[in-house]
Formats: C-alpha cells, sequence, structure tokens
C-alpha cells in the first residue's frame, strides 16, 4: 500500500474507532511495520490532522476534525473516476449529466493528492457513445423501479412485431450500443428482455406492484445464475 493510500486508511480507522487504537493493531490491519505506522502518524499530526495519544496506550482522532463526509484511497478515487467516465457514455443523459456534477463534487471535496487523480485527465473511458433511445426515457424507468410502478410499452421486436406491453420494470442493463430493461411482462406472464431502443413510445401506468419487486428481482438473478453457470 503507497504512503498517501496509508494515511487516509489511518484516519479511517481512527474516525470509526470508539476508543483509543494502538499502532500494533493498526499496523495488523494495513499489514505494515509498527514503526511505519509511527511515522506515519507523526506526518499526520505535522499536518495538524489532530490525532492524540501516544506509544503503548493508543492514539484518538480528537471529536470535531472537519473531513470530507467520504474518504477516498487513491486506488478508491481512480475507481470511481473510471466508473464515471464509462457512465457519460451511456444513453441514459439524466446519468451522465448526474455524473458529472458527482466527479465535480469529489475533487471539490477530497484531499489535494486524490484531487489530482481526478483532474488531470490521467484516466479515460473510450469507445462510442451510446445513442439516446428516442421512444423510452430511462430516468422514467429508473424511477419506476425505485417506485415499484407499472409501465405501458409500444414494442416491437426483432422480428418487427409491435406489441403494447404491461411490464413490471425491475433493472436496467447498461450496454455499449443501448440499454436493456429487465421486467415482468404481464402479456408473458414472464420475465423478459426489453431493449429501450426497441421502445416507441413509454407512458407510466397508475398500477403499482408495492411489494414485489424484490421479489421478482431476486428471481431474474436466480435465473441468470442458474443459466450462467449451466
Amino acid at each position: 500500500m503507497r504512503k498517501a493510500s496509508r494515511l487516509f486508511e489511518i484516519i479511517q480507522i481512527l474516525r470509526l474507532a470508539r476508543g483509543p487504537v494502538t499502532a500494533a493493531s493498526i499496523a495488523s490491519r494495513l499489514e505494515v511495520t509498527v514503526r511505519s505506522i509511527y511515522r506515519d502518524i507523526a506526518a499526520l499530526q505535522a499536518q495538524r490532522v489532530p490525532i492524540e495519544g501516544g506509544r503503548g496506550i493508543g492514539y484518538v482522532l480528537r471529536p470535531g476534525f472537519d473531513l470530507p463526509p467520504l474518504m477516498f484511497s487513491i486506488e478508491e478515487t481512480e475507481a470511481l473516476v473510471v466508473g464515471l467516465a464509462l457512465l457519460e457514455r451511456s444513453g441514459d443523459l439524466e446519468l451522465r449529466q448526474a455524473a458529472r456534477k458527482v466527479s465535480d463534487k469529489i475533487a471539490a471535496a477530497v484531499p489535494v493528492p486524490l484531487r489530482r487523480s481526478i483532474t488531470r485527465g490521467a484516466l479515460h473511458a473510450w469507445g462510442t457513445i451510446a445513442p439516446s433511445p428516442q421512444g423510452l426515457d430511462l430516468a422514467v424507468v429508473r424511477r419506476a423501479i425505485r417506485d415499484e410502478r407499472k409501465l405501458v410499452l409500444d414494442y416491437r421486436d426483432a422480428l418487427g412485431q409491435a406489441s403494447e406491453r404491461t411490464v413490471r420494470p425491475l433493472a436496467l442493463i447498461y450496454y455499449s450500443e443501448t440499454a436493456v430493461m429487465v421486467a415482468w411482462c404481464d402479456m408473458r406472464d414472464a420475465i423478459r428482455n426489453f431493449r429501450a431502443d426497441r421502445v416507441e413510445l413509454c407512458t407510466e401506468s397508475e398500477e403499482t406492484f408495492r411489494g414485489e419487486g424484490d421479489r421478482l428481482r431476486q428471481a431474474w438473478m436466480d435465473g441468470w445464475t442458474q443459466s450462467a453457470t449451466s
């Protein structure tokens, strides 16, 4: 573990601790020597991080220290940067806008070493940006999943056959070329996949399926797992 990451991990350990934490305990968790922890704590104290205590009695982080609500290691920050960059290549306009806002908020909140990971442009996601579906607002689908509200779709399948489907949306899968909605289809009485680019019109129904979403989603995940391992 790099020193910068280790310093942040020490702060996290002390923030979450209910009492003094010894250097030996921290060293065991981070898989480094106790001497390294002593040097790291001294370095943090030199940077005015209010760590109190000493050898043999343990260390505490003084209450009221102003830290961001989320503290990420360098590797965790880089994972977020790549994930947000990939999201910006999806066809979900609302999520793309949200990804930019999240990136700005993280850059403003994290310490300078981590901020550079976001702002210096060293990590990128490449590839074709998925077009936004014309007949389906993915934000409506995500809201329907959360609220467990049925949707009515004018749908055209791979053979070009049109049909009206009332569905119970369970999940969204984002691919590079399009998004796929996993939903319980009332007409088929089964779980089906609906490509977003084949939906010609989507309207929200007055009907809900409250209390059924988790069960149906678990059934879908169980079926997917079985098919993947068979």
